[in-house]
């Protein structure tokens, strides 16, 4: 295996996956039209590979393969070589790996593809070893063959192609009129209840991931019905995932997924997305249930994301890799005489007890912390004496093992900042800091939210997918819009400054223009203005992330009463009505778009505060609003002078709207119907 000291065209890119490749022998070219007319000029196939940087078995196929001069010699002889970035380019991924999936009944990354120079795939699958094992063709017969194949039949070659498109483009026709009510959400409720892991929490077998909008959508639904069963199964699942080894005892944070049914052991990259889903899901069961510990966790992340995942001008970075030193796990496994080093020996035995050290290990002779056998609360109650002062000495102990950890060699962190999943964040952010009443995650939300502003919008407006390295890049896709814009509306009811609110709406206005479908309904992935593939789909499952059309869904029935926008109403009732069809299929893999779903039948609220900002009994009522889980209501400030005029411009709704006598008044409506107004924080702290 070897790699080239003279780069290859990779070396010009900012994508960190791609400049992982930049000195591989393989001539790889980035996405482009050059690699298209140089592929059509020579009458060469393309092979296409898709990963991202901080992926385990791109990592594998990277090492034994584009390192090797044999494999490099048959891509560079009979193929255009282009490598692509998913998370920067989600619009080529999110096709192909449909193509993979349509093909070979399954997908993943490294996602492997054999097109023809007209972007017409003929062969799709995901990691190849360089030569056959365990049942799995090698690259060395593979590229050999397709490359014979092509020579010898290029016309059959293009039908199969074109034979896979046209089967891609039905595969991707998401919408399917039809109506949905109420029952759809009943339906999702029993689906889950019957995937619900009992033993371990979670939904089916392993690997097992976290999918917190799947448990979002479960609070909501307890929160409509009150069936005790649905807040079950989020406990169980929260409480399990928070004491397994997915998630970082030592330095916080979630792993990706569970390999195993139990949560022990991850699959070790962090993903930004999901400590963001997973610190909104954790929030709103604190707001639920009251249980501090839920909280805990959702402060643990953050703490977790503000110290190592954070530009220093604001934005959030991707993820951090699962392999420290080419190996999977290395940076977060450790052995009980480790432990005593770092803690001395009764120290050491008190940890190891707790989270589960041991001799034999329970990963590949070493150990993942974790409390499965038995939770803190229990191990302290077991120990006896004084259980904050052994909580104490366990925290003391941790913080040490972190400050140790630290002098490992760190796995790699993607720095790429991306829009979609920085929107994600700053909605976690936003929410923690309401319930928790801490002002500094709504502080690192709004910059996070001016640096892409500032950094990821062009001078047009148009805004941006990417940011790294000083360089903004590759036209937003619709998650781009739909995840900042709810971001900027939760914001909003953090800081209750107008700007975000006002940010939201103008986005959700480019939204509609830039990606909406005016024949069927529902919003397009990539934009009108974007660079145009062999198909231009919608993406509705709710899976790993939520989709666009999900968010875009729940932001359209939010900001429709907001703004009171006749327009964003009737949009989101078009958008609910163009995906019925495929939700009512099966409606457990549509939880976002289910918690739309609920919003739109209501209950909803929308609440008023009409007061001083800077007076105590303002701030006491918006605290109070702020701290509850309230999943359909809308809050808005009306503050008393100059500033209340622009309110009443933005959100028309509170015009006539306030503070009586001088002191802060709250009004709430609710189905169209508006309650008495009231001045007493009493009345306030009884809504539900």
């Amino acid at each position: 295996m070897t790699t080239h000291s003279k780069p290859n065209r990779l070396a010009n890119e900012k994508s960190p996956y791609l400049l992982q490749h930049a000195h591989n022998p393989v001539d790889w070219f980035p996405w482009s039209e050059e690699a298209f007319e140089i592929a059509k000029r020579e009458n060469k196939p393309i092979f296409l590979s898709i990963g991202y940087s901080t992926c385990h078995w791109c990592h594998v196929m990277e090492h034994e393969s584009f390192e090797d001069e044999e494999v490099a010699k048959l891509l560079n002889r009979d193929f255009i070589a282009i490598k692509v970035d998913r998370e920067e380019r989600p619009d080529v991924d999110n096709l192909y790996m449909t193509v993979c999936q349509a093909m070979t009944g399954q997908g993943g990354w490294p996602l492997t593809i054999v097109m023809t120079p007209e972007k017409k795939p003929f062969f799709a699958g995901t990691y190849f070893p360089k030569k056959r094992r365990y049942n799995r063709a090698g690259l060395m017969e593979i590229l050999p063959q397709l490359a014979g194949k092509w020579t010898e039949d290029q016309e059959r070659i293009s039908l199969i192609g074109q034979q896979i498109i046209e089967e891609t483009q039905k595969r991707m026709l998401s919408n399917l009129e039809g109506e949905l009510s109420e029952e759809t959400l009943h339906q999702a409720f029993s689906i889950y209840e019957s995937n619900f892991d009992a033993q371990y929490g979670g939904f089916g077998n392993a690997p097992k991931f976290p999918t917190s909008h799947n448990l979002s959508f479960l609070l909501r639904y307890y929160k409509r019905t009150g069936k005790e069963e649905a807040l079950r199964m989020v406990e169980k699942t929260l409480d399990a995932m928070s004491r397994g080894g997915v998630y970082d005892h030592i330095g916080f944070g979630f792993a990706r997924y569970s390999t195993d049914d139990q949560w022990l052991v991850p699959h070790f990259e962090k993903m930004l997305y999901d400590n963001a889903l997973l610190t909104m899901t954790y929030i709103e069961a604190y707001q639920i249930t009251g249980k501090r510990r839920y909280a805990e966790v959702a402060e643990q992340i953050c703490t977790y994301v503000l110290r190592d995942m954070t530009d220093p001008e604001g934005g959030f970075y991707c993820a951090e890799d699962a392999d420290s030193e080419g190996v999977e796990g290395k940076f977060y496994v450790w052995t009980p005489d480790e432990i005593k080093r770092v803690l001395g020996e009764d120290d050491g035995e008190l940890y190891c007890d707790a989270y589960d050290i041991t001799a034999d290990g329970n990963f590949e002779g070493h150990n993942i912390p974790n409390l499965i056998a038995v939770s803190l609360e229990s191990f302290v109650r077991l120990k006896g004496g004084d259980p904050d002062q052994l909580r104490s000495r366990l925290e003391i102990s941790r913080q040490k093992l972190f400050e140790h950890r630290e002098k490992r060699v760190h796995p790699h962190k993607d720095d790429k900042i991306l829009t979609s999943w920085n929107g994600l964040m700053i909605m976690a952010l936003a929410k923690a800091a309401k319930a928790l009443q801490k002002p500094e995650y709504a502080q690192a939300a709004a910059k996070a939210a001016d640096f892409i502003e500032q950094k990821l919008r062009r001078e047009d407006g148009r805004l941006l997918a990417r940011y790294r390295d000083g360089e903004a890049a590759f036209l937003g896709y619709l998650d781009d819009y739909a995840f900042l814009a709810w971001g900027l509306t939760e914001l909003y009811e953090a800081t209750f400054e107008l700007v975000y609110l006002q940010r939201a709406i103008q986005l959700c206005e480019e939204m509609i223009r830039l990606f909406w479908d005016n024949d069927k309904g529902g919003f397009f992935f990539y934009g009108e203005d974007g660079e145009q593939l062999f198909t231009r789909p919608k993406e509705i499952y709710d899976g790993a992330m939520p989709s666009g059309n999900s968010a875009a869904a729940l932001l359209l029935l939010r900001l429709g009463k907001y703004a009171y926008n006749a327009a964003f109403s009737q949009k989101a009732d078009e958008q609910l009505r163009a995906f019925a069809g495929a939700v009512e299929r099966y409606p457990a893999g549509h939880a976002l778009f289910l918690m739309a779903l609920d919003y739109a039948y209501g209950p909803t609220k929308e609440i008023v505060i009409a007061g001083d900002p800077a007076k105590e009994d303002t701030q006491a009522m918006l605290q109070t609003v702020q701290m509850k889980f309230l999943p359909n209501a809308i809050i808005i400030l009306h503050p008393t002078g100059p500033a209340g005029s622009e309110v009443m411009r933005t959100c028309p709704l509170v015009e006539d709207k306030r503070a009586l006598g001088g002191r802060a008044t709250a009004y709430v409506c609710e189905n169209f119907a508006c309650h008495s107004p009231t001045d007493e924080l009493e009345e306030l702290e009884m809504l539900e």
